[in-house]
């Protein structure tokens, strides 16, 4: 596996690959590895010639009192991990990289690893003087929670993709909004990339596998299985013949009256492209759930019948 660190780096060996006439696959992802991540990997193997991923804690996503400075970071054993699976490119850039002009700021005093360590201090979040943000997604489920949240991610993914310029990126279900928010840059940009949605992967009783599940302790660990349960509720009641999109929604937050430790920041039936609620669920509907389980907070979701391949539990 080739380890690239600079841009210059990656697009060289991006475009290797595309003079061989060779399909690539891109999987983009913050590290800590997980058998989610892995099973895009996996997805992206098994579709393209040569498979590229990337490993980068992105700061302009993360809001000033959130997790950056604590997100696990594991690089050795993501590396191997990633050699395993096949991955012949891995794109690991910097910050300063990957923003140099924000580097210009209080960033580059302080260097990566202390900004990292004092990354709660909104006085040294990167600035920067361009932003990609699909305005009329971005405010929406999480991003009406996180502020800023989304344009941070639809600016870095849209930087990953001009730099590594994949045939085909993979994205996990479990981020659904996300999902949602970055094909609908790519088409309104007109990017030459596949966007290919990947079901979720859960533990065995049924909590969505993420990074920050290491957050949580033995005690939170049973209580984040409040979001499942909210979800498998809504099913329940669909496969008994409900449609009515509140009352669905109301059976689920109603999950969350009796459970102890959880926090619930949303629960929405809405419209999986748009992010718009709905009133009834004939055609297919995105039911999204966020809460806190302690100071960690965790997004789980479930595609009813009629949405795109309905799929992800």
């Amino acid at each position: 596996m080739k380890i690239c660190t600079t841009i210059d780096e990656m697009r060289a060996a991006a475009r290797a690959v595309r003079r061989a006439d060779k399909r690539l696959g891109f999987v983009p992802t913050m590290g800590a590895l997980h058998e989610g991540h892995l099973s895009l990997v996996r997805q992206a193997r098994a579709s393209c010639d040569v498979v590229a991923a990337s490993i980068f804690v992105n700061p302009t996503q993360f809001g000033p009192t959130e997790d950056l400075a604590k997100y696990p970071r594991s690089f050795e054993r993501d590396r191997e991990l990633l050699e395993q699976e096949g991955v012949e490119l891995l794109f690991a850039p910097s910050f300063e990289e990957m923003y140099p002009t924000a580097a210009d700021g209080p960033w580059s005093e302080l260097g990566e690893e202390s900004v990292l360590s004092t990354a709660a201090d909104r006085s040294v979040r990167p600035t920067l003087v361009t932003w990609v943000t699909v305005e009329e997604l971005s405010g929406k489920l999480d991003g009406w929670s996180r502020p800023g949240h989304f344009r941070g991610v639809t600016t870095v993914v849209a930087k990953l993709f001009h730099i590594v310029e994949p045939d085909v990126a993979f994205f996990g279900q479990k981020d659904a909004a996300q999902l949602a928010i970055i094909r609908r840059m790519v088409r309104d940009l007109n990017l030459p990339v596949e966007i290919v949605s990947c079901p979720i992967v859960r533990e065995p009783d049924g909590l969505a596998m993420s990074s920050r599940n290491a957050y949580l302790t033995a005690e939170q660990r049973p209580q984040t299985l409040a979001l499942h349960r909210s979800l498998m509720r809504v099913n329940q009641l669909v496969s008994t013949g409900e449609r009515n999109a509140s009352q669905l929604a109301a059976a689920g937050r109603a999950e969350f009256a009796t459970a102890t430790g959880v926090h619930l920041d949303y629960f929405e039936i809405v419209n999986p492209d748009t992010l718009d609620p709905v009133e009834e669920i004939s055609h297919g509907a995105l039911v999204a759930v966020a809460a806190y389980v302690g100071k960690t907070r965790l997004i789980d979701n479930l595609l009813l019948p009629g949405s795109e391949k309905s799929r992800g539990m």
